[in-house]
């Protein structure tokens, strides 16, 4: 099953990619120069001061759930110039995880609005960043959410928070199955 991780710049897509994969995930990770700083449209770096290197292409990574299924995990790149790779990256995507930063919920827009016009169920993981606490409620109405739309915390860096969003993701894509299966 192929999995899509969505997001703006600096959410944690790759981070989450590493965490939980169980093979040693393939990255396109390079350095940031200065050469991409007036190329680069980011409305808000904020907490980002640190960050040095950006997926230029996907991540990818492996999970399995059990001894006939396995998530094919693609961590998409964040940076404004690379999304025209995410309509190819979405090709044949069961669901996806709109990672977001609850401190710049505005750079998870674009995520949402690409998924919502494939109609790639998603769920929305909040990473947690230590920044502003918002409830769930002002999240889904920053993000325009559907309340249908599972919505989780986590730490990307932390395998078993990963594990979790994974795992909220394929419980959803289950429900929405046998749905569609009782619809039909």
């Amino acid at each position: 099953m192929k999995i899509v991780v969505v997001g703006g710049f600096g959410v944690g897509k790759t981070t989450m990619v590493r965490s939980v994969s169980e093979i040693r995930p393939l990255s396109t990770e390079e350095t940031m120069t200065r050469a991409g700083e007036g190329i680069d449209e980011l409305a808000d770096l904020d907490g980002l001061h640190q960050k040095s290197s950006t997926t230029v292409a996907f991540d990818f990574g492996r999970i399995s759930l059990d001894q006939h299924s396995v998530l094919y995990l693609f961590g998409a790149p964040g940076q404004e110039r690379f999304w025209f790779l995410w309509d190819r990256l979405f090709a044949g995507t069961l669901g996806a995880v709109v990672l977001v930063d609850t401190r710049r919920l505005a750079d998870s827009w674009y995520a949402i609005d690409r998924l919502e016009h494939y109609g790639t169920p998603f769920i929305i993981a909040c990473n947690d960043f230590g920044g502003p606490h918002h409830t769930a409620e002002q999240i889904r109405e920053a993000l325009d959410i559907d309340p249908e739309v599972p919505m989780v915390e986590c730490d990307a860096r932390d395998r078993s928070s990963s594990k979790y969003v994974l795992i909220t993701l394929v419980e959803y894509l289950a429900t929405l199955a046998a749905r569609a299966a009782r619809h039909s």
